[in-house]
């Protein structure tokens, strides 16, 4: 037996008492656990309590036999235990039927013990290698995560540090890009977590004027101001006990910045006229594509609140550094599109494919989302072809074309002065790291933007 399979558990159930010692000593000496019961009943309690990897039974048994036995194991939830059943040789018969509903393999009596070791060796292999087939496969589909489309390796990270952060109950910063899905993160966050039940209220912070967000969020008492004919409850207080998304958090206005810190730190909120406070237990969630600290050291942005809400942070990776994800994007998009809109669109051409690999997509998965939507809408077959996707992604150097040679980036040519100007072979290499930083470093991305195989990637980086 391999390490594994010494670690694992098997439960004889045979009424004869000498045979069922035996088979015990024989699979304990060979590293196994092992648990006994002479009937169906003493089975299925050990079986409740102990849950088996496989289960050695005699096919004939005191009241319920060894086919009740397969029957109750088969509507046991994953993952089942095997089963081997012991027959007589009168009874072949039966034992094929066992067979048929869901046995693993059946020994006659007498048992030689080898082939008793050889047949537990090969069942407890097999079960595993479908065990780990079922992981695999569950893997491969687990590309959904609350709405959130991704199996690469970043989003993976950020789904196991969404699940901690979830469980954990502070203030959170969800930072990204533009275009990334801050807002679907926030959303997975609240889905994970304890309040999943209750409300999660989403609201744009560079969407409300600037002389009413501190009614908008903290409500007012009637007659706190002219039209003010009746007492509004805020946002805060309408997202009481679930939480709260401020998206675009770089956008609050300095006194709003203030009160939200106070909220943050006593959970205590005055209404706009009002006389007294009023204690809210709400998530701050913020999102937002600027950078925070650059904002904090222009003095758009308090430091104290930056700390308290950094205190958890998610950075949601852009597309460009999400390895595979976007051909999974792309089919995921088609279909959504295809059916909504009940287009024959279904499939996506490989010139097509390829040049949406090598785009930077500087709106990130919105910009490719979009672009889905209209070439499902432009193309008239199943396949969508190159032509079907917008100008910007077909031919994504004629905007630097038409500019001339001072659109290219100036950390290629230097400082442009003629004595100084590199070789064609030096602009080469300096682009190719250039698009390596673009990409986060990621090798696979950058050789599929410049076009070229990663052993050609990597000699020009050496």
């Amino acid at each position: 037996m391999t390490e594994a399979q010494k670690r694992e558990k098997v439960l004889i159930v045979e009424d004869d008492p000498g045979l069922r010692e035996l088979l015990a000593e024989e699979l304990v000496d060979h590293g196994l656990r092992v648990r006994t019961a002479g009937d169906v009943a003493g089975a299925w309690k050990i079986v409740s309590g102990w849950q088996p990897d496989l289960v050695l039974s005699d096919l004939r048994l005191p009241g319920p036999d060894g086919l009740d036995l397969l029957e109750r194991l088969r509507h046991l939830p994953p993952p089942q235990p095997a089963l081997i059943i012991i027959t007589a040789f009168g009874t072949v018969p039966q034992a094929v039927e066992a067979l048929k509903k869901g046995a693993d393999d059946f020994l006659t009596k007498p048992l030689d013990l080898d082939h008793l070791l050889l047949c537990l060796r090969r069942t407890l292999e097999t079960r595993r290698l479908r065990g780990e087939v079922q992981r695999f496969r569950q893997l491969l589909g687990s590309d959904d995560f609350h709405g959130i489309i991704g199996r690469s390796s970043s989003m993976r990270k950020m789904f196991a540090t969404l699940r901690q952060v979830a469980a954990a109950g502070g203030p959170v910063l969800i930072s990204g890009e533009s275009g990334v899905g801050k807002e679907l993160v926030a959303r997975a966050l609240h889905q994970e977590s304890g309040r999943a039940d209750q409300k999660l209220i989403a609201v744009n912070c560079a969407g409300i004027p600037a002389e009413l967000a501190e009614s908008e969020f903290f409500g007012h008492a009637a007659g706190a101001f002219s039209g003010a004919d009746r007492a509004r409850r805020g946002l805060f207080l309408q997202a009481e006990g679930g939480s709260l998304l401020l998206d675009e958090i770089a956008e609050l206005p300095l006194n709003l910045q203030a009160k939200l810190l106070r909220i943050l730190q006593d959970g205590m909120v005055r209404a706009v006229g009002a006389d007294r406070e009023q204690r809210v237990e709400v998530r701050i969630i913020a999102a937002t594509n600027r950078d925070l600290e650059e904002e904090v050291r222009a003095g758009r942005f308090r430091e104290d609140l930056y700390f308290r809400l950094e205190t958890f942070r998610i950075q949601v990776p852009p597309l460009r550094q999400r390895d595979d994800d976007l051909d999974l994007l792309c089919a995921r998009f088609i279909e959504l599109f295809a059916t909504r809109t009940r287009r024959p669109a279904r499939l996506i051409a490989p010139a097509a494919l390829a040049r949406l690999r090598r785009y930077p997509f500087p709106g990130n998965v919105r910009e490719l989302r979009n672009a889905i939507e209209r070439a499902v809408a432009f193309c008239p077959g199943r396949e969508i072809g190159l032509e079907h996707l917008p100008e910007r992604i077909r031919r994504p150097a004629k905007a630097a074309d038409q500019a001339g040679d001072d659109a290219l980036p100036p950390q290629l040519l230097g400082d442009g002065e003629e004595p100084d100007l590199p070789s064609l072979e030096e602009v080469a290499n300096r682009y190719v790291r250039l698009v390596l930083a673009r990409v986060g470093g990621n090798k696979r991305r950058a050789a599929q933007i410049l076009g070229i195989g990663r052993r050609t990637l990597y000699r020009r980086l050496t």
